[in-house]
């Protein structure tokens, strides 16, 4: 199958039937994510054990199908694992979208590299790394996350500058 219709695929099917969307109860850490450029607003719940574990993530808001897809395997992926484990999938990802990952090289993403053609599309690179980053914001005790400017760990460069 052609890399560009499995991507067109998993991300119709995840935005069709999001894994582990709703309201997590008993939350040990939490935060929002947006978007001001497109709108999209994500939260993300999770538990994490005093282990440093997440046992536990869910995710719900209003956002784009490759947004709502990115937070459905990112909880996915995350499910089980380390603290640590979660930001190195983090940096990963973010390094996938924004094309700095040579997806041959080890990494740890799995089906997440289907995402690795987002990087050609600059536009929509802030809506798959929005839940990411919001992940991270939560991960860290921080409420926010956001797209834009100071707090945009995926700015955009600029030719004019």
């Amino acid at each position: 199958m052609h890399t560009n219709s499995l991507y067109q695929e998993v991300i119709l099917d995840h935005n069709r039937k999001p894994r582990n969307y709703g309201k997590l109860e008993h939350a040990s850490h939490h935060a929002t994510g947006h978007n001001p450029l497109c709108g999209d607003r994500l939260d993300i719940s999770l538990q994490v054990d005093e282990r440093d574990q997440i046992n536990a993530i869910a995710f719900q808001g209003e956002s784009c199908a490759i947004c709502k897809a990115s937070a459905s395997m990112m909880t996915s992926a995350v499910k089980g694992k380390s603290r640590l484990d979660a930001e190195t999938l983090i940096n990963e990802f973010r390094d996938l979208a924004t094309g700095k990952l040579d997806i041959n090289s080890p990494n740890h993403l799995g089906r997440l590299t289907v995402f690795s053609g987002i990087r050609d599309l600059p536009t929509r690179v802030k809506c798959a790394v929005l839940p990411w980053h919001t992940l991270h914001a939560a991960l860290n005790s921080l409420e926010n996350a956001s797209t834009e400017a100071d707090h945009d760990p995926v700015p955009v460069v600029s030719n004019n500058t």
